[in-house]
């Protein structure tokens, strides 16, 4: 069964270049984007024997809605333009599998072609701009729809530092031109996404952007509208237009957990955007621990970044997580061999995970807590 590193080197060799830098990339020199996979691999398992490990039960539930591992797909803008209308596709998988995805505000396909397409209404991912309406109009439709989760994303006042965009054409002087060379160089993705794919036109978005959809027009769009006036009184806003559960993405620091908790939201997502935004903060599982101690006791803990396997997954449990959004791990997949990627990228992380349970000795979740690490890795910010 192919790896997180196999779909990897399969999407590499797939997708144009500008949209392969754009999900592997992060801010800056990318050094938070290393630190985040090379933490979570220094971590080390405490290996365990002869504790009857026949059966081991991987099910969980996350707001009170039943799953069948601690595993979710995480948002990731754009995702549609790495296989024919990808978020569909993705969403399919993780239906198939039991567990939540998070369509992002920024998806190639909106919110109503998923809920349609998929068998069961994602949970909605929504940025902070300046453009009020747009907001309401979004977090009503996910309302109607049944999302289960409203997931908030907070660490985005302003886009990161992000070089590669600019040199892979993304973003900057001569992009159109450079990634209309690039698309065609690479003739089963611009047959199956540039002309099948069809339409781009960021489903969510596509309303505001007065008529426009290439590239140009979102970035443009996004450029102008992220609000860095963004607050914590901007909750209230939140609660007063939705509400089911809300979920805090983007927390990194304990005393914005317990803000968060404060506030009236039901979890949060410990979180560096996948080292994209600011270059330089700490890893994801090095503040992991901190944050679920203080809060884990009221609300969900989940967490992204850095994670690669199974045993990654039970790592983050391990270190205080309910749970773990996917983000890269996923969409490597889905540019590789779109919603059977998916699903073969979920049936990978079930597989590792579950054997990772057997080798420490954990048949059920919430066995897994620090004693299942080695000790150097059982303080709160280790």
């Amino acid at each position: 069964m192919p790896s997180v590193s196999d779909h990897r080197s399969a999407a590499r060799r797939r997708l144009p270049r500008f949209l392969f830098d754009y999900l592997e990339g992060g801010a800056g020199s990318e050094r938070t984007l290393a630190r985040n996979v090379r933490d979570l691999d220094r971590i080390e398992i405490r290996q365990r024997v002869l504790r009857d490990v026949s059966r081991i039960d991987l099910t969980t539930a996350w707001l009170g809605a039943p799953q069948a591992m601690p595993i979710g797909l995480g948002p990731v803008g754009l995702a549609g333009m790495y296989a024919r209308r990808g978020e569909v596709q993705a969403a399919r998988a993780a239906h198939a599998a039991g567990i939540p995805f998070c369509l992002s505000t920024v998806s190639v396909c909106g919110l109503k072609e998923v809920n349609a397409s998929a068998g069961a209404a994602p949970w909605f991912q929504l940025y902070m701009v300046r453009d009020r309406g747009f907001m309401r109009d979004l977090i009503r439709s996910a309302q109607d729809l049944g999302c289960g989760a409203l997931v908030f994303t907070v660490d985005m006042p302003a886009p990161g530092v992000r070089h590669r965009d600019g040199r892979s054409g993304l973003s900057g002087r001569f992009g159109p031109s450079r990634r209309l060379f690039q698309a065609l160089g690479k003739p089963r993705w611009a047959a199956d996404v540039g002309l099948l794919g069809k339409p781009h036109t960021l489903g969510n978005v596509a309303p505001v952007l007065k008529g426009g959809s290439g590239m140009e027009d979102f970035m443009g769009w996004l450029g102008a509208n992220f609000d860095p006036s963004i607050s914590w009184a901007d909750l209230d806003w939140i609660r007063d237009n939705w509400s089911g559960p809300l979920i805090i993405k983007g927390i990194l620091d304990v005393e914005d957990a317990r803000r968060a908790r404060e506030l009236g939201s039901q979890g949060v997502v410990v979180s560096n955007h996948g080292g994209r935004q600011l270059d330089g903060a700490i890893s994801t599982a090095r503040r992991l621990p901190a944050i679920a101690d203080a809060v884990r006791q009221d609300m969900l803990v989940l967490a992204d970044s850095g994670v690669r396997s199974g045993a990654d997954v039970f790592r983050m449990l391990a270190l205080g997580a309910d749970g773990v959004l996917l983000g890269r791990a996923w969409v490597y997949a889905l540019a590789a061999a779109g919603g059977r990627g998916v699903s073969e990228c979920l049936e990978m992380f079930e597989r590792e995970l579950r054997t990772t349970m057997a080798l420490a000795g954990c048949t059920r979740l919430d066995a897994i807590n620090p004693t299942s690490l080695e000790n150097t890795y059982r303080t709160k910010d280790f």
